[in-house]
């Protein structure tokens, strides 16, 4: 193994591991803040946080990913993309806390005002700390990168529950968005060991902007593609409905995106070095969509299989009826996966453009999905973003390789062979917890528990066959070649 895969294993394992912990944070944090908070409340937060979101996307404007993939980085330049994200933080923070009554006004909340104003504040702190958790990872110190992600949830928690203890409404979620982004920009100040400078005028900025403008525009598009279910509910159904699919998204979404962009926070500085060596580059994607997604998926499988288990386990009495929509999100989160080298591909080489022409394709296919379904009511709202999510995964594949070269048929060979493993495995879990309804094993706890030992068993079936055991060998192969490294 080349002395840059080791580093990228290393990489990939300590950013694992962050994302392992936050992982579990995060769930925790949905458990008992779901006890504290009733699903009314988590409405109203959802509804502020789908526009909070978009602003989110706007302060970053693309040019972390820009500064990472960079090839050559001065310092000058690194000053002015600080500034210019800290100014378009400063700029959406004002706006956002003078236009709070604007939204309150048309969701019909008058509390949204408050909760409005209050999320504002974390674009500003946000944009403080872009470049410096950029420079953390162009440098590829993920090791210090982790220790600043794993720390600022568990404060961010600590503080929520004190505050969910005394009001038991929605500002303790406020204040766990909010303190883990104030946590976030002292840890990578901190770490990062950098005091900007002034901005000054400094050749080769338009690369950056350009780069930053074309991802900036895609993720605008999909954002709002994938946001679209959440406004709907809350425009038409209202606070209710819309809490129980945001914490049915929240408690499966929000973690498969803490292991999707740390992975491409890995993989991106490796395959921007590797663009040039195509063999070297399509082993790396091969590999890179086994390591991420197998896990993943198979993870998916049992909580569509089980999800009554999973909502009774995770979210408690008062949520029984976001299990279908959990199960729902789960498919649609594995496709999402299965495809998410495609991501990786644009951006290592620079395809923001065509990244952008696709994510308008996709935002087509989910907007009709969603307002399809929305004649169904919540639950139809949520098949029709599965089902759009579906779709996306094969036409990524050919609509990539239209624009560069790509190995699509062997990712493709590569999703299904994981489904081969997933599918048995999920309906193991079905069956289990199926099976032990109305029982005495049928409470959540022990269904989740039979279900789990139910798919590890058939799992096991599977990898008696010699490619899907070739593929499973590849975690393995990963974190040996971490240990011969640090030996």
């Amino acid at each position: 193994m080349t002395p840059l895969a080791r580093r990228a294993a290393r990489g990939a394992t300590v950013t694992a591991a962050s994302q392992a912990a936050r992982i579990v944070l995060q769930v925790l944090a949905v458990a008992v803040l779901a006890r504290l908070v009733p699903p009314a409340e988590y409405g109203l937060v959802a509804m502020v946080a789908a526009v909070v979101g978009i602003g989110e996307i706007l302060r970053d404007a693309g040019l972390s990913s820009a500064a990472m993939r960079a090839p050559e980085l001065t310092v000058r330049q690194r000053d002015n993309l600080f500034w210019v994200n800290t100014g378009i933080g400063a700029l959406l923070t004002a706006v956002t806390i003078a236009a709070a009554p604007l939204v309150a006004g048309f969701f019909g909340e008058p509390d949204l005002t408050g909760i409005c104003q209050g999320l504002a504040w974390m674009f500003l702190v946000n944009g403080l700390a872009t470049q410096h958790r950029a420079g953390l990872v162009r440098d590829m110190r993920f090791r210090a990168l982790a220790v600043v992600e794993v720390a600022a949830p568990v404060a961010a928690l600590a503080a929520a529950v004190v505050v969910g203890l005394h009001t038991h409404d929605h500002r303790a979620v406020v204040v766990q968005q909010v303190a883990t982004t104030a946590a976030v920009l002292a840890g990578v100040w901190i770490a990062g060991r950098w005091v900007p400078g002034r901005p000054r005028r400094e050749p080769g900025m338009r690369g950056f902007f350009t780069f930053g403008g074309g991802l900036l525009g895609s993720q605008l598009v999909g954002y709002g593609a994938d946001n679209l279910a959440t406004f709907v509910i809350g425009v038409t159904l209202g606070p209710g409905p819309l809490g129980l699919y945001n914490r049915a998204y929240q408690l499966l979404m929000r973690p498969l995106g803490q292991l999707r962009q740390p992975s491409t926070t890995v993989a991106l500085p490796v395959l921007a070095r590797l663009s040039e060596d195509p063999e070297r580059f399509d082993r790396m994607l091969l590999r890179g969509q086994q390591v991420l997604a197998l896990p993943v998926v198979l993870v998916l499988a049992v909580v569509v299989g089980a999800s009554e288990a999973v909502v009774g386990v995770f979210l408690g009495p008062g949520w029984h009826d976001a299990a279908p929509l959990l199960a729902l999100c789960a498919v649609a989160g594995g496709c999402q996966t299965l495809a998410y080298v495609g991501y990786w591909t644009y951006l290592a080489r620079g395809l923001s453009g065509a990244l952008l022409a696709y994510s308008t394709v996709t935002a087509v296919l989910k907007i009709a999905g969603v307002l399809i379904g929305s004649f169904w009511g919540v639950n139809g709202i949520a098949a029709g973003f599965a089902a759009s999510a579906v779709l996306e995964w094969p036409l990524s594949f050919w609509w990539l390789s239209r624009v560069t070269r790509y190995p699509g048929g062997r990712l493709a060979l590569g999703g299904l062979r994981i489904l081969a493993q997933a599918v048995p495995a999920g309906s193991a879990a079905w069956l289990v917890t199926w099976a032990a309804a109305g029982t005495p094993a049928g409470s959540p706890g022990v269904s989740l528990l039979l279900a789990l030992a139910a798919a590890a068993a058939v799992w096991g079936l599977c990898l008696t066959v010699p490619p899907l055991r070739r593929d499973a060998a590849l975690l393995a192969d990963v974190l040996r070649a971490v240990r011969g490294g640090r030996r």
